[in-house]
């Protein structure tokens, strides 16, 4: 039996159809993991001392089309089996606030001087290692400019502002005909 149903409302049907239905996946893929890796690794990992950890987010974007983004150290293939990695992947919230893209990122129980963070035109890289290993690539809406990034960390969580890339405006020169 699954834990979402969709009721029937005319005015659900569009919009929420896709979502209920990635719920019901998800759910299959948490039963899953469950089966598949508490079942056979639970000692092992225990043992190790590795937190397992897998959340998913659900927005809506712009478009209005759900997108679902996974993240800890759980990976699910397309097979619906589970991967534990060694690196947790942090939640990650990318907003562009008017001239700058800002990128915020969860990462609880690390100490400031083993965060490594690169930034090009068009990612983000963000690097930790403590008790715990995060490791995020961010692709970024826009290109930046990286030598304008500016990074700040305050409990447990990661800001990094950069500029947006100044694009030139062809605004082209009047050519007389003869």
């Amino acid at each position: 039996m699954s834990w979402f149903k969709r009721r029937k409302r005319d005015y659900f049907d569009d919009i929420f159809e896709d979502i209920f239905e990635e719920f019901n996946k998800m759910e299959e893929m948490i039963r899953s993991l469950i089966r598949e890796t508490f079942a056979r690794d639970l000692e092992k990992v225990g043992a190790e001392g590795k937190p397992l950890i897998y959340g998913v987010r659900i927005t809506v974007g712009p478009d209005g089309v759900p997108r679902i983004e996974e993240f800890g150290n759980v990976k699910m293939t397309r097979t619906g089996k589970p991967i534990l990695r060694e690196e947790i992947e942090p939640l990650v919230d990318v907003m562009e606030v008017d001239d700058e893209v800002w990128v915020i990122a969860e990462l609880p129980g690390v100490d400031k001087e083993k965060i490594k963070v690169r930034a090009t035109e068009d990612k983000v890289y963000i690097k930790a290692e403590n008790d715990r290993k995060y490791y995020k690539e961010v692709d970024l809406p826009v290109e930046v400019d990286p030598d304008t990034a500016k990074a700040s960390y305050r409990n447990g969580v990661l800001e990094i502002k950069l500029k947006k890339k100044k694009t030139k405006k062809e605004e082209g020169k009047e050519i007389k005909v003869e």
